[in-house]
């Protein structure tokens, strides 16, 4: 490939990476922590007040920087939602930076690297898009139902291995709603913690209450590619 079009192909990736970069030169990576909403409560606080569909559109914008980067900190941006915008809002401004957030880098990986992997894979990577294209939807939601993998590997995953779009998009959006509204509830409460000079227990999302919820919820995305396979070989 001539090295014209080959950085044509890269720059997308190649941006993302200077961005991370910065971002970690400026010691952003820093601030997006429990120790810093605790000392900055009472300015975030007024800034909402003071602007309050300004301060929901910054909100969105710095988490949608925060997941396209991959930068530590997509929990704490939830907490914040929820502290700053309460349980609902806060959910859906956190959903929403997430969602474009992810959409961004998984669009600069596919279009950088998911062609060429293709091209040097093999069969095997040929199958799994053929089963990414057929039910990537399901094994997407699936896996974002399930708050211990990596959200910053869900995101490559499925680019790397040819995933369009818009069922990438669908089932990041839908996936992430209900780890994202249980965050933002517990950051709803963080005044009273912020008070005590405590700490949030962000452990709430592994008791069975929770998680046993969601893991129904991915068994039951499983179970239906499982059905759908099933009726296929019936009908065959």
């Amino acid at each position: 490939m001539p090295l014209s079009a080959a950085w044509r192909r890269l720059w997308p990736l190649a941006l993302v990476l200077a961005a991370l970069g910065l971002a970690y030169a400026l010691g952003l990576h820093r601030v997006l922590s429990f120790e810093s909403l605790a000392a900055q409560r009472a300015v975030l606080a007024g800034f909402v007040a003071a602007s309050p569909v300004l301060a929901v559109l910054a909100y969105v914008a710095l988490y949608v920087v925060v997941v396209a980067l991959s930068l530590p900190g997509a929990v704490v941006m939830t907490l914040a939602g929820g502290f700053l915008f309460g349980p609902w809002l806060g959910a859906a401004a956190a959903v929403a930076g997430a969602t474009i957030g992810a959409c961004v880098l998984f669009v600069a990986a596919r279009y950088a690297l998911a062609d060429t992997l293709a091209a040097r894979a093999g069969p095997l990577l040929g199958r799994v898009r053929e089963g990414l294209a057929r039910e990537g939807f399901w094994y997407l939601l699936s896996l974002r139902l399930i708050p211990v993998v990596p959200f910053w590997l869900v995101n490559l995953a499925p680019a790397l291995a040819g995933m369009a779009l818009p069922p990438f998009a669908a089932a990041t959006f839908l996936g992430i709603i209900p780890g994202t509204a249980v965050f933002a509830g517990i950051g709803a409460g963080l005044g009273q913690v912020f008070d005590a000079g405590g700490r949030p227990d962000l452990s709430v999302i592994f008791s069975p209450g929770i998680l046993l919820p969601l893991l129904g919820l991915a068994a039951l995305s499983l179970l239906g590619i499982w059905w759908r396979g099933r009726k296929g070989k019936m009908n065959a």
